[in-house]
């Protein structure tokens, strides 16, 4: 129940890019340039400039952009309606999902995705972003959603959601009041990491490299290998610990939890599905296009 020509034109006019919009849609890029020349015969215009290798919107493009997004979202409030009539998928779908997304971002979309499409069976696969990598490489599942950066030379990797890692204590930790540290402040603090191998862990050495703080600088008290584990070792403990904001946001709102400001160090990341490069199935596919509208 969706306008397949209006939702290809509304991922390149987001992206202002049809190689992108092609890699979101796990279509052919002559695919997406083709619905588009069938959407502007129709409009009698064009919908893109080109100049420079860059496209930007035309005035008719802007108007459809806008009556693109209320038509899907349309769309997409009717589906839900009829959700218990949607028969039209069935199958299995194995997702392989990094720790902090298979705990704290991934439930929800679920929940909501297995109430539209009830006859689709999901198993979910949880391991740290190496892990998930593999998997995926070798077909043990057809999608994986990680939290590390892109590396694997075998996989494609397409945006999910955005994240923040924080540095957090107890809010109780009377040792350390301070709500801001410098960033030299950083190497004197007992941290407790996750283990090598965490995408969480990657991208926090990566924030600190860039700064020139190098990954045994660091006073790691213990590695565990849960976020769970992690805030349950902090409240014991009253040290430190890097986890994603979206992990301790009942922590946090609850006062258990508090967030220790970096001076001049902000860590922001991505949380990425991946597939094998050529290959999406529909059920992954699907999955894809159901969470990434709902996290725009």
């Amino acid at each position: 129940m969706t306008d397949f020509r209006l939702q290809v034109f509304k991922t390149v006019a987001e992206r202002l890019s049809f190689t992108r919009a092609a890699e979101e849609l796990c279509i052919s890029q002559p695919a997406v340039t083709k619905h588009i020349r069938e959407l502007e015969k129709q409009i009698g215009g064009a919908l893109f400039v080109r100049s420079s290798g860059r496209i930007a919107l035309t005035e008719k493009g802007e108007l459809l952009l806008k009556h693109a997004r209320e038509i899907l979202a349309s769309y997409r409030s009717m589906s839900e309606a009829f959700a218990e009539t949607d028969v039209s998928f069935a199958g299995t779908l194995r997702i392989g999902a990094s720790t902090t997304v298979s705990q704290y971002v991934l439930p929800e979309c679920l929940a909501r995705f297995k109430k539209l499409y009830p006859r689709i069976r999901i198993t979910v696969f949880n391991g740290n972003t190496e892990q998930i990598e593999a998997w995926v490489a070798s077909g043990d599942v057809d999608l994986g959603v990680i939290e590390g950066d892109a590396t694997h030379p075998s996989l494609h990797y397409t945006l999910f959601r955005r994240d923040e890692i924080v540095l957090v204590t107890t809010a109780n930790n009377i040792r350390f009041p301070k709500e801001e540290i410098a960033l030299s402040e950083l190497v004197g603090l007992p941290l407790v990491l996750r283990e090598n191998g965490s995408g969480t862990l990657s991208v926090v050495e990566h924030a600190l490299s860039a700064k020139g703080i190098a990954r045994n600088a660091l006073q790691a008290e213990i590695r565990l290998g849960s976020t769970e584990g992690i805030k349950r070792y902090l409240y014991s403990a009253g040290i430190f610990a890097f986890l994603s904001i979206a992990a301790v946001s009942d922590e946090l709102a609850s006062g258990r939890l508090r967030v220790v400001e970096i001076e001049g160090l902000r860590i922001d990341r991505s949380f990425r599905f991946a597939v094998l490069h050529g290959e999406c199935n529909r059920l992954g596919a699907l999955f894809v296009s159901f969470c990434r509208d709902r996290n725009r």
